[in-house]
């Protein structure tokens, strides 16, 4: 289970790291006034990008038992732990 815990923790910082840059080549590639060659010079660029960068490989988990299934999004806890703390 901690290696589990460890892998999503990498891929939140990698997220965190890479965010700007994506965001930043993204807008690159989708703006039609700029020429072909930079667009496709960006759209290559983000194509290196490590894919655990993407937004869409994180999980939410359980900040105490680190459960992926049925976690409130607004207090980190899953269902289980949610109910024995209130």
């Amino acid at each position: 289970m901690k290696y589990i815990f460890l892998k999503d923790m990498r891929r939140r910082m990698l997220f965190d790291s890479f965010e700007k840059r994506k965001v930043f080549l993204k807008s690159l590639v989708e703006d039609l006034r700029l020429s072909k060659s930079l667009r496709v010079y960006a759209y290559k660029e983000l194509l290196q990008l490590p894919k655990d960068s993407s937004l869409t490989r994180i999980r939410n988990r359980c900040v105490l038992t680190n459960r992926p299934r049925a976690v409130y999004k607004k207090f980190g806890l899953s269902r289980l732990m949610f109910r024995k703390y209130v």
